[in-house]
């Protein structure tokens, strides 16, 4: 038989940081060495959204979710004995994407690299934090200018590297259809492309340079026939926005380059040993057919339900994907899906579909005006919320979760709190203190002029990457970087989507949300309130809220009245706001790990302002140790990933007040959700005085109230 040629494998990463720069550096250097063949970076929330670890809001947060880069002693640490010039290294970071970037371009030339080697990925994409992942800082304009000005930088100076990684991965965990990823990515490398073009930083000549550059990061789900054939249609969308609109004419110029990472949101906790095929599957999607093949691929660990996946659970994501390029004949062949009517039906209607909503955002005055408006993120939560209905009504099956829930007792899971990797407790006070000595040894006079300069090119309309560069190179930090900024640019909150949300799952007669409707309409009526009022609050600096905007929206649709202020909360804005806005019930969404630090702060705020009686309840992924210690410090129920039926937590959200109110249970609680702890103490008999009826507060933003 002769012996086929075989195609180079894609890059394969995975998403990693923790703790320290120094762990994580250990974690890569590791990873590296079990073949891994690029880095993916994954930083802490106070590095994303421009927060230094000493800020009141990145409390309970560094090094968390990510690795802590407060500064550039911070980033050569990081990749210390890791040689850039040789690396393909891409960052997951957005509005401090350009001062990452600077900080790492500064550490390369430490290590004797020419710039212009340098290869790798900034994400850099603004637009999907304003819709899912809400580590956004600046309002749009400047945000994009930002972006312009990291594009035009790199394409002059870094011609290696990707200065943008325009996202749909998060569109579709916040909700997105295949229709709506393509449409909404692609309307946002519009606005993207079009700002590049009319900056004048960039001679039209060059510009087939600048659309080279584009690269895309891509989600994969479960449903990988459509998937496939999702990846397809992006490539089709994206060359003819390049050659008709852009003028591109030359092919390579006009290649779709994405890379990605398969879904995290499918993932369960209920039988989390499920999801390794559910990984499996999903990145079949995006590796079978050569003609639309990811040029990197990351994949979740299996237990990233849980909590933080260990090493362990990272090299078995890694093998993965080695087995399939390794050991099968996979990249032996041409794509094996040419021809295919089934294929091409699905890929003409994909296609057809989205240009189709790409001309409406358009019409609109493109994506940053859809994005302003509120019309994208509306759109994305009403998706999500009819995605949550068919699971909660079995017409999406899940294994494990809604169906075959039967199960053996696992060996993954036997132990729970050490099945996923836990950081320090003790981790943020030091990460603190080494910030303090940074400020005190560093050379504070160029320091405050590189923070001057900044502000003065922020101010003009100079590319902002020069004097960006100079604040790594003066010891500036993270938090002085951003705060320049915002003192010139402002800050910008997000809508939240929830006001305009249709509702996803209907009352009828006789049906689950109609009895819970009926429960609390009862409920509102003995306390003499007219409505429940229900605070839902993101404490800290976790921007994923796609869970705390369906409890919101399923709440609204039960008949409460529905305080959600969006994102970025202190625990001193959100018992304020449940004192005076006089509220039923407090819930917390924290998915970033920092519960443990946060949620007691609110307790303890609540308590002062006389409100130690007002039911809190907390959503997150929470392992059980931090479940049973939120309990006992007065918490009324814990809900994790497990509790899917969100009719039924709105349910176990009036059992609660009713039993914060000495009212008797109406019907025996739901069983699952949130258990109580038996011998949980009510509270006191008396009710308070904010439990009368009250002219609702003004809201802090315009969507406060749903």
């Amino acid at each position: 038989m002769t012996e086929r040629h075989k195609d180079r494998p894609w890059l394969m990463r995975t998403y990693g940081g923790h703790s320290t720069a120094e762990a994580s550096n250990e974690l890569y250097r590791r990873n590296l060495a079990k073949g891994q063949t690029g880095l993916s970076v994954a930083f802490d929330l106070p590095t994303q959204t421009g927060y230094d670890p000493d800020h009141v809001l990145a409390r309970g947060e560094a090094g968390r979710v990510g690795v802590p880069v407060s500064h550039l002693g911070d980033m050569r640490r990081l990749f210390q004995d890791i040689p850039l010039e040789r690396m393909n290294t891409s960052m997951t970071i957005n509005a401090t994407a350009m001062w990452l970037l600077a900080l790492y371009q500064v550490v390369a030339e430490e290590q004797g690299a020419e710039i212009t080697t340098l290869s790798g990925t900034t994400q850099n994409d603004i637009v999907k934090e304003y819709l899912s992942r809400g580590t956004h800082v600046f309002p749009p304009g400047p945000s994009l200018r930002l972006t312009t000005d990291l594009i035009t930088y790199t394409v002059a100076n870094v011609p290696r590297w990707n200065p943008i990684n325009i996202c749909s991965y998060h569109l579709q965990e916040a909700g997105a259809t295949p229709v709506q990823e393509i449409a909404y990515a692609m309307s946002t490398a519009i606005a993207v492309l079009d700002a590049v073009r009319d900056s004048g930083q960039v001679p039209p000549e060059r510009f087939g340079d600048v659309v080279a550059r584009i690269s895309f990061f891509v989600n994969a789900g479960v449903r990988f026939v459509e998937e496939m054939c999702k990846m397809r249609a992006f490539g089709r969308v994206w060359d003819r926005i390049t050659r008709e609109r852009y003028g591109v004419e030359d092919a390579r110029q006009r290649r779709f380059r994405y890379g990605v990472q398969v879904n995290s949101l499918g993932l369960t906790e209920s039988q989390p040993e499920n999801n390794v095929q559910r990984i499996v599957l999903e990145m079949l999607a995006v590796t079978l057919s050569k003609d639309a093949r990811a040029r990197a691929v990351q994949l979740p660990a299996w237990n990233e339900a849980l909590g933080l996946p260990r090493p362990w659970d990272q090299q078995w994501s890694l093998r993965v994907q080695q087995v399939l390029a390794h050991e099968s004949d996979l990249l032996e062949y041409e794509d094996l899906f040419a021809g295919s009517h089934v294929v091409e039906e699905v890929t003409d209607s994909l296609v057809r579909e989205s240009w189709a909503e790409i001309e409406r955002i358009q019409e609109m005055g493109g994506a940053m005006a859809a994005v302003e408006s509120g019309y994208l993120k509306s759109e994305l939560v009403a998706s999500h919320a009819r995605r949550r209905a068919r699971i909660e009504s079995g017409e999406e099956r899940i294994v494990g979760v809604n169906c075959h829930t039967e199960t053996e007792p696992s060996p993954l899971t036997a132990d729970l709190d050490t099945a996923v990797l836990t950081v320090d407790p003790g981790n943020e006070a030091r990460v603190t203190e080494a910030l303090h000595h940074w400020r005190d040894a560093r050379d504070e006079p160029r320091a405050q002029e590189a923070v001057a300069a900044l502000k003065a090119a922020a101010a003009g309309e100079e590319n902002l990457m020069p004097a960006t560069l100079e604040c790594a190179r003066a010891g500036v930090t993270t938090g002085e970087w951003a705060w320049a900024l915002r003192d010139v640019f402002g800050e910008f909150r997000a809508p939240t989507g929830v006001s305009g949300a249709p509702v996803a799952v209907a009352a009828g007669e006789g049906g689950p949300l109609a009895a819970v409707r009926a429960k609390a309409a009862r409920t509102a009526e003995e306390l003499g309130s007219g409505r429940l009022r229900l605070l839902v609050g993101k404490p800290g600096l976790d921007g994923h809220s796609n869970g705390a905007e369906q409890i919101a929206v399923r709440a609204r649709d039960a008949g409460f009245e529905v305080v959600y202020q969006g994102i970025r909360l202190t625990p001193g804005q959100i018992a304020a706001a449940a004192v005076a806005e006089d509220v039923h019930c407090v819930g917390l969404s924290i998915l970033s790990g920092s519960h443990a630090e946060l949620v007691p702060d609110v307790l303890d705020r609540l308590r002062r302002a006389g409100a130690a009686d007002l039911p809190v309840v907390v959503g997150g992924i929470i392992p059980g140790a931090d479940a049973r210690a939120l309990r006992a410090a007065g918490v009324a129920a814990v809900f994790t990933p497990k509790d899917f039926g969100i009719t039924e937590i709105i349910g176990r959200i009036v059992d609660e007040i009713r039993a914060a109110h000495r009212l008797a249970p109406l019907t025996d609680p739901p069983a699952g959700p949130g258990d109580r702890p038996e011998g949980r103490p009510h509270p006191p008999e008396q009710r308070r005085q904010s439990d009368q009826p009250h002219q609702p507060h003004q809201p802090h933003s315009q969507e406060a109230t749903a």
